[in-house]
């Protein structure tokens, strides 16, 4: 079996638990194969996956936890949309400063990124695959 250099693009959000966690298993099943995960981008509703307050309803998965222990175990770059990631409220250190918001939420283990990280990343990698629809 060749091994491949994957990216993964999660466009769905972490409300969408079905969807959700498709991408992180098959993340995971990527590696446990021997795959590389070049990165993976949360983009559109997916960013809201980074948010540190995020607290899931009673029953269901704490989707960002998951997400934080596979990047731990094996070094992922979790690289959230900027420009998305602003727009539904969620900020890193730099940016809540940068806009004077006195806070940031942005869950450990990710982090902000643009669009030619995600465009350089499809470039390097053998296969992209994305999880949810457009909207």
């Amino acid at each position: 079996m060749d091994l491949l250099n994957y990216c993964i693009i999660v466009r769905c959000g972490p409300d969408q638990q079905s969807q959700a966690l498709s991408a992180l298993e098959f993340t995971q099943a990527l590696l446990t194969q021997g795959h590389n995960v070049e990165r993976v981008f949360f983009y559109q509703q997916g960013v809201l996956t980074a948010s540190r307050l995020r607290t899931p309803a009673q029953g269901e998965l704490n989707i960002t936890k998951l997400w934080q222990k596979l990047q731990v175990e094996n070094k992922l770059e979790l690289d959230v949309c900027i420009a998305a990631a602003l727009q539904n409220g969620i900020v890193d250190k730099t940016e809540s400063e940068r806009y004077e918001l006195g806070a940031y939420n942005l869950a450990s283990g990710f982090q902000l990124a643009g669009l030619g990280q995600l465009a350089g990343a499809t470039i390097a990698c053998d296969r992209v695959v994305t999880f949810g629809a457009s909207q």
